[in-house]
Formats: C-alpha cells, structure tokens, sequence
C-alpha cells in the first residue's frame, strides 16, 4: 500500500483499511504461533501499513484542527 493512495482517502475509509490490517495482523501472528506461516515478511509489511495508515489518519485529523483554529 502505497502512502500516496492513503492521503487520496477520507478518515472513514481509513479506519475501515486500519481495522482490515489488525485484523490481518491477528490472524498472521496466530498463524506464525502454530508455525502454519511460510512468509514471515508478511508480519513486518502488514505492520508498517498499520503504521502508515494511523499517519495518515493523524495528519487529516491536524489538518482539519488547523482549518478549524483559523476560523474562530
């Protein structure tokens, strides 16, 4: 997932990709505890997109606060 598709997103939508991803993420570690995951990479990328995607979401939720400060 690429940073630049992230940004063209609304916050709903991101939340939506940020639940996907820890679910993914459970279910990925489970699969590394009972050894049934061959691609342990995986692990690391869906982390880093979790991560990706909570800036994202932070840099909208500034965003909208800076907007928001300067009207009042």
């Amino acid at each position: 997932m690429k940073f630049s598709e992230l940004k063209d997103k609304n916050i709903f939508d991101l939340e939506k990709e940020l639940e996907s991803l820890s679910k993914a993420q459970f279910s990925l570690r489970m699969q590394y505890g009972t050894q049934q995951l061959t691609n342990t990479s995986q692990l690391r990328q869906t982390k880093r997109n979790i991560a990706r995607v909570k800036t994202v979401i932070r840099q909208k939720e500034l965003e909208t606060t800076k907007t928001h400060g300067k009207e009042s």
